[in-house]
């Protein structure tokens, strides 16, 4: 199993200020990563990622996340999670809780992040992906499902569909919504049973699911994502 790793450079990233840490929400201010693709082509407009973050890490993750997916078919970006996660570590690291406050806190902030990386390339309005890692899956299925018509896919990779509030309050619009979900065999947190849990949900809820599994954990791996890229790409190029 490979495994991403996080020494590879940023093609292109940019950083609003930084929040002050705080135990309970973020502040607004928060950071958000920006990624540009190598040889960018001002005159193509471009598919958009965006990257929620696994717990305990924060915007940087984008890092890893594109190095696996493509360094030149996308722009990314990243908004920072709502809340600090639990940490032994004196590197502050954030998560995505699913309170009602953190979700329109979310939702705000992937609204800044979409300003930001529009103001600096040209992206093809039709074809924003959202995409997480772990309760980062589980936000960008949450945020997906709040407007479905708005995106072109959503990506979960080892993170689970959420179960409260009413994700599914738009089903009609939620069907013409694909959705990529990936789990590791030997995960703790969204193991093979939570996986079919959630494809008989998908199913009987008529959903367009694509449904991958990988040996290992709960780990973001260079399969996961490369199955990703070539998922995305068949949408863009379909």
């Amino acid at each position: 199993m490979n495994r991403i790793e996080p020494q590879a450079v940023l093609a292109d990233m940019a950083l609003l200020p930084e929040a002050d840490a705080a135990p309970a929400l973020s502040p607004p201010s928060s950071a958000c990563a920006l990624f540009g693709p190598q040889h960018y082509e001002p005159n193509y407009a471009y598919p958009l990622v965006v990257w929620f973050h696994s717990p305990g890490q924060d915007e940087t993750e984008l890092n890893r996340a594109m190095l696996g997916l493509s360094l030149r078919n996308y722009v990314g970006v990243a908004p920072r999670g709502t809340r600090l996660a639990p940490s032994t570590s004196r590197r502050a690291g954030y998560t995505w809780p699913s309170s009602e406050a953190d979700l329109t806190l979310a939702e705000s902030r992937v609204l800044d992040c979409l300003a930001m990386a529009t103001s600096r390339y040209h992206i093809h309005p039709d074809r924003i992906f959202l995409a997480g890692f772990d309760a980062g899956g589980t936000m960008a299925y949450r945020l997906g499902m709040l407007d479905p018509t708005r995106f072109a896919g959503v990506l979960s990779l080892c993170g689970p569909f959420p179960r409260s509030g009413t994700p599914l309050g738009r089903l009609p619009e939620a069907r013409q919504l694909p959705l990529f979900v990936a789990c590791g065999r030997g995960s703790n947190r969204y193991d093979e049973e939570s996986a079919c849990r959630d494809l008989r949900l998908f199913h009987s809820a008529g959903l367009d699911i694509t449904l991958r599994q990988y040996p290992g954990g709960q780990e973001l791996c260079t399969e996961m994502l490369a199955d990703a890229n070539r998922w995305m790409m068949d949408l863009v190029t379909r």
